[in-house]
């Protein structure tokens, strides 16, 4: 069944997505460049508007958005776009959440693996001539803590791959965990103090809320293990990242990975320079077999939409 309607992709992704729409009969418009004001004068022509983490789809823009009827997100988080004006607007926030959760939770990993054997600095060392084993005394994850906190599907696969390496897991989320997951990677359930005392790793996985801002602040970062370490693939602002410059300046933790930061393009040269941070451009859903699912998960969720709409 073909579907009328005008698509418009705001930023780039997977060219399969992009297929599946005009298979189905729907004109897709795809630029990737385009700036807001230059959307703000065009979004009026579309029955859909397709969006990555770049484009910011703000109350000005939906209120020139006429036709619109989706706004679709290639990837997970919505702070991108402003759901309660959509809302009112009666215009339907879809995601491909599922798409991504792979692809971040071995970025975890990887991040895990690179602070517990100082994979950056051993790399850097090494190509700078300077053989500095004996300074390299790295740990082992098997039999560490691994703190998770959010147990959403990126968390509970990390909770998965984690089990693989014969790490023990605690667990906190404001919403009740799954008792069948919890007895699957036996999970230790704990309030949010208790994991962060407790843990040898620190992984966040909660979307960015009003409650959720600063929700590792300096009092939370001076409850952690002093050799523990803290990593964020979720949302910038989940971590107070003033708080976290000043605790790792003073070596009050093991290290840190950040792959979000609360400016992006991260401007904090302080943050940037120390040596006990792991640092990557917000890249953990950037896999060619993520970002190609996600395209065409949002795209078959567009048409499975537009038809429904048909029908109603």
């Amino acid at each position: 069944m073909q579907i009328e309607g005008s698509v418009i992709v705001c930023d780039s992704i997977d060219g399969k997505g992009i297929r599946i729409l005009k298979n189905a009969g729907l004109t897709v418009e795809y630029l990737p460049e385009i700036t807001n004001q230059e959307l703000i004068s065009k979004v009026k022509e579309f029955d859909v508007i397709v969006v990555r983490s770049r484009t910011k789809i703000t109350k000005e823009v939906i209120e020139k958005a006429e036709r619109a009827k989706i706004i679709a997100r290639v990837g997970v988080g919505l702070d991108n776009i402003d759901t309660n004006e959509a809302q009112k607007n009666n215009i339907e926030v879809i995601n491909a959440g599922e798409a991504s959760v792979n692809a971040v939770s071995e970025l975890v990993l990887g991040f895990m693996l690179s602070l517990s054997r100082n994979i950056p600095i051993a790399n850097n060392a090494t190509k700078n001539g300077k053989w500095i084993k004996k300074d390299l005394l790295g740990v082992e994850l098997k039999g560490k803590y691994l703190g998770i906190i959010g147990l959403g599907k990126i968390g509970r696969n990390v909770a998965r791959l984690a089990r693989g390496l014969r790490m023990n897991l605690i667990g906190y989320d404001v919403i009740p965990i799954d008792k069948s997951f919890v007895q699957e990677v036996s999970l230790i359930t704990a309030d949010l103090k208790t994991l962060v005392e407790s843990s040898d790793f620190i992984t966040c996985h909660v979307p960015f809320t009003e409650q959720t801002k600063h929700l590792i602040d300096k009092e939370m970062l001076s409850r952690m293990k002093n050799d523990a370490f803290l990593i964020n693939t979720s949302r910038g602002e989940v971590i107070d990242e003033e708080a976290l410059v000043d605790c790792l300046r003073n070596r009050r933790i093991g290290g840190a990975a950040l792959d979000v930061y609360e400016v992006e393009p991260p401007t904090n040269k302080e943050l940037l320079e120390l040596d006990n941070l792991v640092c990557t451009p917000h890249i953990a859903a950037q896999t060619k077999e993520g970002q190609e699912l996600a395209s065409a998960v949002i795209g078959e969720k567009i048409i499975q939409r537009l038809l429904e709409r048909q029908r109603e």
